[in-house]
């Protein structure tokens, strides 16, 4: 089947190379002419496990291109897949759709013959219905165009994984015919036994900010929980996995640290609010402001605990971060928690010394007055204090009796509860994380001799 892409950023690019992965002719469309220019040459814009190798592979069967032009895209595609950002507006907290909108009108009057238009973008409820009208008035007189919405769930650091077997496709369409469409589209992974939910389009734009906004609460929850036990004395991460065992609850995200952060959880749930409103029902997904807020306090409360770390006053204190990305696995820095502590931090008078594996250069671009540097040994040299506040798996290698020797001061603050506190602690490190109590000193503590290397094997 031929598809065309639209839009190539981290939603479209996976989403082209994908679909021309599992053997569809695939045109990808962007206005930006590097960008096209970039994936054409087999670069792919953005770090994502997976991607480079399924770019290579796509591009050489030859059912991957890329084009500037939604004059070919229409002369070519039977299916069109709409992948733009919608990001929040600047004057509100609701879905900025200018992008989809300015998609559609340079696509539609283009459209001669039978082809069905595909959102995949997170929308509010009744865009489909919009997008129909628009299509019906620009396209040329007698194109029979449809419009259905297919919401994406796609998790950065695994995004080739959850398009190419994912655990679960949903659906929006208005006919048979177009549902038809889309099952053969996805019929590898309906062979292989994905579920597929076949609903009206106003339920397919709700999924996604739904189960975005249900993940949200969950991890603003036992972020919530983590205050709480800090006031009491009591240990978050236990408390999760007790609640976790209740096969109601689960243990999946309910992990207490930073909070969340990136270009879809924040803005999604603020827009959800938005919709909700307009639809008469703000009342009913009120509770989304105190999840909202609760994730924001998370990075001042991680402030304050750095801040008393270092005796009260971070002016001419030396910060060690580790990591910049709002997750480990990708290089995102979009409403980073981690960036956003960097920031306060440097603010209040710190030099802020930074080191991600992936995120260095994205960051850089969004905060230069930070100082970076590629190895975990160098952030952290004459460090007073070394913030975890990214949970690469490479930070929980490292071995802290090795670290510690170049420190001013072996404390961290693990604001992921990432790291393995004994250990650290046996290493003559100082340990606090969010949420968990803080065992009394041990006198005349030693570090532990050190080996060779940073990290441990």
């Amino acid at each position: 089947m031929r598809l065309t892409v639209i839009g190539t950023g981290y939603l479209g690019a996976v989403h082209a190379v994908c679909m021309a992965d599992i053997g569809h002719e695939v045109l990808g469309v962007d206005i930006d002419a590097r960008k096209i220019a970039a994936l054409g040459a087999g670069t792919t814009p953005f770090y994502e496990p997976g991607l480079q190798e399924t770019l290579t592979r796509a591009l050489g069967s030859g059912r991957l291109r890329f084009t500037t032009s939604l004059r070919e895209a229409a002369d070519f595609g039977e299916v069109h897949f709409i992948c733009v950002g919608t990001p929040q507006r600047p004057d509100s907290q609701a879905a900025d759709l200018r992008h989809l909108d300015a998609v559609v009108d340079g696509l539609a009057p283009h459209l001669r013959r039978p082809c069905l238009i595909v959102g995949k973008s997170t929308v509010p409820a009744g865009t489909t219905a919009r997008v129909a009208e628009r299509v019906t008035a620009l396209a040329p007189e007698g194109a029979d165009v449809e419009v259905a919405w297919n919401p994406e769930f796609l998790r950065e650091g695994f995004a080739v994984e959850d398009t190419l077997r994912p655990d679960r496709l949903v659906a929006g369409v208005s006919s048979p015919r177009a549902d038809a469409v889309l099952r053969s589209v996805y019929a590898p992974m309906l062979r292989a036994g994905v579920p597929y939910i076949s609903t009206d389009p106003a339920t397919a734009e709700l999924v996604k900010v739904a189960a975005n906004s249900f993940l949200a609460t969950k991890i603003s929850f036992i972020n919530a929980m983590a205050e709480v036990c800090d006031a009491a004395g009591a240990d978050v991460t236990t408390l999760a996995d007790a609640l976790g065992h209740d096969n109601r609850i689960g243990r999946r995200f309910l992990s207490a640290g930073l909070g969340f952060g990136g270009g879809c959880l924040p803005k999604d749930i603020r827009a959800f609010m938005a919709c909700a409103g307009d639809l008469g029902v703000g009342d009913s997904v009120a509770f989304l402001r105190q999840v909202d807020e609760i994730n924001g306090r998370q990075r001042r409360r991680t402030v304050d605990i750095a801040r008393d770390m270092v005796g009260g006053d971070f002016a001419g204190r030396r910060i060690a971060v580790l990591g910049a990305t709002f997750k480990p696995d990708s290089d995102d820095v979009r409403d980073s928690p981690a960036l956003a502590v960097a920031a306060a931090v440097h603010r209040e008078g710190a030099a802020v010394r930074l080191y991600d594996p992936e995120g260095i250069e994205n960051a850089r671009s969004v905060l230069p007055q930070l100082e970076y540097v590629h190895d975990v040994a160098k952030a952290c040299e004459d460090a007073d204090l070394v913030l975890h506040l990214t949970e690469w798996s490479e930070f929980r290698r490292i071995d802290p009796a090795v670290l510690a020797v170049s420190t001013s001061h072996p404390r961290i603050l693990d604001a992921r509860n990432a790291l393995d506190a004994a250990l650290w602690r046996s290493a003559g490190w100082t340990v606090r994380a969010l949420g968990r109590p803080t065992p009394p000193a041990l006198p005349n503590q030693q570090a532990a001799a050190p080996t060779a290397a940073v990290y441990s094997s």
